[in-house]
């Protein structure tokens, strides 16, 4: 190892280190999005669902900041919104006879 290559490694450690951070990161952050969406459209989708079937609409099992709301058309079908701070999810259900 000659004199000038003497903290390259140092050097690319410094570069590569705060890089690998960003993608755990980033990484982690799109997982959470995802796990988020998917528990806002199950959450529509039982409601559309229940409240397609005449149940009784369940109440919200999430934080407090779920709104709510049932929609019945003229063609039969129920439509279910779920609002979140991040994401509004929207699902349609017929109803049963």
């Amino acid at each position: 190892m000659s004199r000038r290559d003497r903290g390259s490694a140092t050097v690319e450690m410094a570069l590569a280190l705060p890089c690998v951070a960003l993608l755990v990161v980033v990484g982690v952050g799109a997982i959470a999005a995802v796990t988020h969406k998917l528990g806002c459209v199950a959450r529509a989708r039982d409601t559309a669902l229940a409240a397609a079937r005449g149940e009784e609409v369940p109440l919200p099992g999430g934080p407090s900041s779920h709104h709510e709301s049932v929609e019945y058309g003229h063609d039969g079908t129920v439509i279910a919104t779920v609002e979140t701070p991040f994401a509004t999810c929207t699902a349609t259900a017929a109803m049963e006879p």
